[in-house]
């Protein structure tokens, strides 16, 4: 049997965790091939280098390309999409895989997508469809038209997909693969973060409830990092409760929150509750997610994760602006006030109901048997 060759590239810690079910899944298809392909900041050692949770998993990529431009701004972010085509179209010569597989909304999904398509490979597309603020919105839609087939998370994303002019027959409703990773995960906190992910900042006993904080940069309002991530910072001071916090991205800005945050931790060097991490396996992260008493920030997850497990959130700006989302979340301006007192309020709702809007746990298995079997073309048309 010749088996499909399948190329998949990860290159973010939230990349890996968007798409590991769908990595096992078409690593145990009999009809495919997986070429997985590990670049960008899933190699770099200061945001919690994926590389090792993914090799820990039994994944081995077939190349490892770097392309990040140091320095965290617009104009290092626009260079670092640049050099990604110049080195993953390299690698798909190398590879000559029959289908591309790209994750979501990054500059570095950008990059896969235009070697791909300018090399008359067919582009496959998890995502899609879906709103939010920041540069991550018109991303994810130039994706959309240079994409051949698409797997939306959620009905309502694939009804935009096809209004946007995507032909109905290539566009499949799949669940996001994250969510699979929350079914199949026990979530009862068992493992000790501190000694197996070390981290900055004092212990403490997770078991009496704490906040989880993921605070990424906005692109589209470079410059106001610091001071956005100082109002969180103060409202987790005023709350005083035990908090893990996750290094935020590489998007532009990151050196801004990552300098305050730097800041923070030497006016109060002392502080009792608040430990910081780089990165976790996606397994522990839905771990901690589940055992927190709310998610603060602008990450996705907790909007999407958060929701199948009922974890209260507090979404913080406008990094998630229109996002479809379930009860659990309630947004804050960039006010440390209005953050405080959404963290209080949720934290005294407590659990939400289950949402699977985002999926069932079965995403990972219905992309790669589509991946079998979907013939797609290469000639696109918009269709009404």
């Amino acid at each position: 049997m010749i088996k499909r060759h399948i190329c998949v590239v990860v290159a973010s810690r939230a990349n890996y965790g968007r798409i590991k079910s769908a990595l096992t899944a078409i690593r145990s298809h009999p009809e495919l091939e997986l070429q997985l392909v590990v670049g960008a900041s899933a190699l770099l050692s200061r945001y919690g280098p994926a590389i090792n949770v993914i090799r820990a998993d039994g994944f081995e990529p077939v190349a490892c390309p770097y392309f990040v431009v140091e320095g965290e701004n617009p104009t290092t972010m626009a260079k670092s999409t640049g050099l990604g085509i110049v080195e993953l179209s390299s690698v798909f010569e190398n590879l000559k895989p029959d289908i591309v597989l790209t994750v979501a909304d990054r500059h570095e999904t950008l990059s896969t997508a235009v070697a791909a398509t300018y090399m008359n490979i067919p582009l496959a597309h998890t995502q899609g469809g879906e709103v939010t603020g920041s540069i991550d919105e018109s991303v994810r839609h130039a994706i959309t038209k240079l994409a051949h087939i698409h797997f939306p998370a959620t009905v309502e994303s694939k009804e935009r997909l096809i209004r946007l002019g995507e032909e109905p027959e290539t566009v499949f409703c799949t669940g996001c693969p994250a969510l699979d990773i929350v079914v199949q995960t026990e979530t009862r906190m068992d493992v000790d973060l501190f000694r197996k992910y070390g981290g900055v900042g004092p212990e403490f006993d997770l078991s009496r409830g704490f906040l989880l904080v993921v605070q990424h940069p906005v692109t589209t309002e470079y410059g106001s990092g610091r001071e956005q991530v100082r109002e969180t910072l103060e409202a987790v001071r005023e709350l005083n409760r035990p908090t893990v916090w996750l290094w935020p991205n590489v998007d532009a800005g990151s050196d801004e929150v990552s300098a305050e945050i730097r800041r923070f931790r030497e006016q109060y060097p002392r502080s009792p509750y608040l430990h910081f991490f780089k990165n976790f396996s996606p397994e522990d992260y839905v771990k901690v997610l589940a055992s927190s008493r709310c998610i603060v920030g602008n990450s996705s997850s907790g909007i999407r994760e958060g929701a199948l497990l009922g974890t209260p959130c507090v979404n913080v700006g406008s990094r998630q602006q229109g996002r479809e989302r379930g009860l659990n979340v309630v947004d804050a301006d960039y006010d440390r006030r209005s953050i405080l007192a959404a963290v209080q309020r949720q934290c005294e709702h407590g659990r939400y109901a289950p949402d699977y809007r985002f999926g069932d746990g079965h995403a990972g298995a219905r992309i790669a048997d589509c991946l079998a079997s979907v013939q797609p073309r290469l000639q696109k048309r918009i269709t009404y």
